[in-house]
């Protein structure tokens, strides 16, 4: 799998998951913009990433029974849309937290960074991100641009990291 960035090839592809969480999208009263945004997105960085979004609204269980099914299937990075603003609706970091085993504060910490050069509300985005068995789930927010400008920030480690959980390198 070949990426772009730090000039690295991977003979390995791995697989992706893209989860819309939208109380709107889910019920079909606005297009989902930002899901099929990040699935192009990861497809061009080498990810097998499924051609269909996962839609879920902004519940708790829904969304806790996504990431698990994610899990389930071995799925190598599920990434999150939506979700992680201060609307008293936004619970997608809450739900995450509760699949993942292992937090991974450096990620959220380095696209909060990257996308305080764009605009000081990033400061405002609680996304999480962490493992679950062989799985990183990584949460974005919901708009099209802010998700993919956030896991742009920290493309490049991610597939380090997945190399190191998937046992495709040592962590030495």
């Amino acid at each position: 799998m070949a990426h772009q960035g730090a000039a690295a090839t991977h003979e390995e592809s791995f697989t992706a998951r893209v989860i819309t969480v939208s109380d709107r999208s889910s019920r079909g009263e606005r297009a989902d913009t930002s899901g099929p945004a990040l699935v192009a997105f990861l497809g061009e960085k080498g990810f097998a990433v499924e051609e269909q979004v996962v839609l879920v609204p902004d519940e708790h269980a829904e969304i806790v029974a996504a990431l698990h099914a994610a899990v389930a299937d071995n799925v190598a990075l599920v990434v999150t849309t939506g979700g992680t603003g201060f609307s008293p609706r936004d619970i997608t970091p809450e739900a995450t937290c509760e699949v993942c085993e292992r937090l991974t504060p450096g990620i959220p910490e380095a696209m909060r960074s990257a996308s305080m050069l764009i605009t000081p509300k990033a400061c405002l985005s609680r996304e999480v991100a962490g493992i679950a068995k062989r799985t990183l789930i990584i949460n974005l927010p919901g708009s099209p641009k802010a998700a993919v400008e956030n896991i742009s920030a920290v493309i490049e480690p991610v597939f380090h990291g997945l190399e190191i959980l998937r046992g495709v390198v040592s962590d030495g």
